[in-house]
């Protein structure tokens, strides 16, 4: 099924010393006005490409059911501006997020988030190299990718109004998500950013972060969609306006949307279901989310001058997966690598009104993620998973390999101290960034 398809075990690879280079934009309190914009593009491909939910070759497709897009909210503070763009693909590596900061001038590379929904039912964009010599994917779709995302995030940036701010979290309603390995074991928090003009509080845009496994349809049901995704920013738009958008979290091993038929238990003994795998239930978990966001919104205190900051950290990791160094050292998208089985990739820590968004990227296990939040001191401490890269599952070393139920996850990691690093560099960005340095 999927969830053991899914090879989330996302593209490119980390390794030990950490890099520093970081991004000098701190805390910003300046004086001049707080101003947010937000912009849409359509990705689906036409005519439809095969979908992937991982390595190996992707699934045909027959049909579409709704639009995979790519969807940005930028803010600006004096002379701070810091973009964020969540886009419907499995996952978005750091080398075409590259390319799609080089088309965006007016914002520092490092100040872009650009995060992947993991929908399970787009085509993929990583370029997995095949043992018959090709590859997974369609390069001219992913630079068409990379095109329409800057174009979106151009528009955005011309789009900065004077803004307002309302920001919440709360535990979200049972039946969006679930943990595939332990039911229980998952992070229900849901966090939301919403902007309003600052003229007359029509809504701008709204963010919705939470922890999911879009992959209700699955790779192999010959469909394009953004899963619940889609239904979610629909419902969104069409009850509150302005443009809708969404940030995963910490949603490895193996936190998914619940889509069970709890009354046709599959496996008593050991707690596994049947799923419904239709556009109905993707309907009925989009539109839950889309619902509990707004509640967890509504009342919020309205944050008329937020403080908005940006900092950025490289970070070295291992590669000690085979596969995964086959994988990039042989895609046809020419990963940076080093000679030493490392690559490097970015972090940031953003502050936002009241809130401190973290990026991750990869696929952090729930523990991982709960632990992040707290450290972060936070009355909205959000977490973007999938973001700037996206490595494959982030396991503690008292995790990795400790037990059957994590083999496949640990098989589908970078490796052992992946987690530790991880942490470790984040408390730090988190340190430094409390002093506004």
């Amino acid at each position: 099924m999927s969830r053991w398809r899914c090879l989330d075990f996302m593209f490119v690879l980390l390794v030990v010393a950490p890099v520093v280079a970081a991004s000098a934009s701190c805390v910003q309190a300046a004086d001049g006005p707080f101003e947010v914009g937000a912009a849409m593009r359509v990705i689906t491909p036409d005519p439809l490409l095969p979908v992937s939910g991982g390595v190996g070759e992707p699934n045909a497709v027959t049909e579409k059911r709704g639009e995979l897009t790519v969807r940005v909210m930028v803010f600006r503070k004096a002379d701070t501006l810091v973009a964020f763009a969540g886009i419907d693909v499995l996952g978005f590596p750091s080398v075409l997020g590259d390319r799609v900061r080089k088309q965006v001038p007016r914002i520092p590379g490092s100040h872009i988030l650009i995060g992947a929904s993991h929908t399970h039912s787009a085509p993929d964009c990583y370029a997995f190299p095949l043992p018959s010599g090709g590859h997974t994917g369609d390069l001219k779709y992913m630079e068409f990718v990379c095109t329409k995302a800057a174009e979106a995030i151009n528009e955005a940036i011309d789009r900065l109004q004077p803004a307002v701010l309302q920001i919440g979290t709360d535990k979200a309603a049972d039946r969006i998500a679930y943990n595939y390995y332990a039911p229980q074991l998952y992070d229900p928090r849901m966090s939301v950013i919403q902007a309003r003009k600052a003229s007359d509080g029509t809504v701008i845009g709204t963010l919705v972060n939470y922890a999911i496994h879009p992959e209700v349809l699955g790779s192999d049901a010959g469909i394009v969609s953004p899963d619940v995704i889609g239904p979610m920013c629909d419902r969104i738009e069409q009850n509150a306006g302005g443009m809708a958008m969404f940030m995963n979290g910490a949603q490895g091993g193996m936190v998914t949307a619940d889509n069970r038929l709890l009354n046709e238990k599959a496996d008593a003994l050991k707690g596994v279901w049947q799923d419904a795998r239709t556009w109905d239930e993707c309907l009925r978990i989009g539109h839950l989310m889309a619902d509990e966001a707004l509640r967890i919104v509504k009342d919020r205190p309205v944050q008329k001058e937020p403080v908005l900051g940006c900092q950025a950290v490289q970070v070295r990791f291992p590669v000690e997966s085979p596969l995964m160094w086959a994988i990039v050292v042989g895609s046809p998208l020419k990963y940076s690598y080093r000679s030493d089985h490392s690559i490097e990739t970015q972090i940031n820590l953003v502050t936002l009104g009241n809130s401190k968004i973290l990026s991750i990227p990869g696929e952090a296990l729930p523990n991982i993620g709960f632990y992040l939040k707290r450290k972060m001191k936070s009355e909205n401490p959000m977490l973007f998973g999938l973001t700037n890269d996206a490595f494959g599952y982030i396991l503690t070393k008292v995790d990795f390999s400790s037990f059957d139920r994590y083999s496949y996850v640990s098989r589908t990691s970078l490796g052992e101290m992946t987690g530790e690093i991880l942490i470790d560099e984040a408390i730090k960005l988190m340190e430094a960034g409390s002093d506004g340095k």
